[in-house]
């Protein structure tokens, strides 16, 4: 995995396989928040084999996007987005983390 720090992005962060671009704006502390839980998404690609990753992400996103009508809540709704989101700011996570544990994440309202 390669990380790549940048002022230009408009996010604060994004994985793409298996490159980790960050905002180089952000504090040092959310930058290293960011990174851990972009890492949690680079775990769950590689469990998906990167292309179903992206194909389950897109659609679970369109699921929520039509039963919240919200993008902030259809976003924070996606089960990768659920888990690396509650775990970001465990660093030690990722050491423990048991195989597929994204689907500990499914819907559940919030």
């Amino acid at each position: 995995m390669l990380i790549f720090r940048s002022g230009k992005l408009k996010i604060g962060g994004i994985a793409l396989f298996p490159f980790i671009l960050i905002n180089s704006k952000l504090s040092s502390e959310r930058q290293r928040t960011l990174v851990n839980h972009e890492r949690i998404h680079i775990r769950q690609q590689i469990e998906l084999l990167v292309i179903p990753f992206y194909v389950w992400y897109l659609i679970n996103y369109l699921v929520n996007r039509f039963k919240y009508n919200s993008h902030d809540k259809a976003y924070r709704n996606i089960i990768f987005e659920k888990e690396a989101f509650e775990q970001e700011s465990n660093f030690d996570y990722l050491g423990n983390r048991k195989l597929w544990q994204f689907l500990k994440y499914k819907q559940h309202n919030k």
